[in-house]
């Protein structure tokens, strides 16, 4: 009889014990996703570090390029009509920085017929990564207007852009 008591206990003990661990299977491939996300994440990461080291031309040329796209954007931008903005900026920013430009920064700013912007200044912030930030600054005999741009090598576009007031140097100098 003491034997079958045994028995009965242990044998429910196991059974609670089973049952967690079966419970714990779907919490157990959630994190075994996860990690093998991070993972992945991870390894591209290292391969993009990998090829900045191995082939530093090849990251200087990206910047480079980049570089020339950033500046005909804010050209191209700052010497057009803001209506003209979704036709002439298509595939050179995202919808939503040509948005921003059409309904923040233009009205803002005065781009009229006969002002010429000049890009005088493109200083890059960051160099490392599939985002490349910039510093630009348009200039006119009028106005000098300075621009933060995010630009995605990867999609080839800029993807974020915020402008910043100019006290100073830069302010109103021909």
């Amino acid at each position: 009889m003491r034997n079958s008591r045994l028995m009965v206990f242990t044998s429910l003990v196991l059974s609670g014990i089973l049952l967690t661990q079966f419970n714990q299977i779907p919490n157990l491939d959630k994190q075994l996703g996860q990690a093998k996300a991070d993972l992945k994440q991870t390894k591209l990461s290292h391969k993009k570090s990998e090829t900045i080291v191995s082939s530093p031309q090849s990251q200087q040329d990206h910047v480079s390029d980049s570089t020339k796209i950033v500046t005909l954007f804010v050209k191209i931008f700052s010497n057009q009509p803001t209506s003209s903005y979704p036709d002439t900026l298509k595939g050179m920013a995202t919808e939503k920085v040509i948005n921003e430009l059409t309904q923040t920064f233009a009205p803002s700013v005065t781009f009229s017929d006969k002002a010429h912007y000049e890009v005088p200044i493109v200083a890059i912030r960051n160099a490392w990564g599939s985002d490349l930030e910039y510093l630009v600054i348009a200039k006119s005999d009028a106005q000098s207007v300075a621009y933060t741009i995010t630009y995605d090598t990867d999609e080839k576009l800029v993807t974020e852009m915020s402008r910043l007031s100019l006290k100073g140097a830069f302010d109103n100098e021909k």
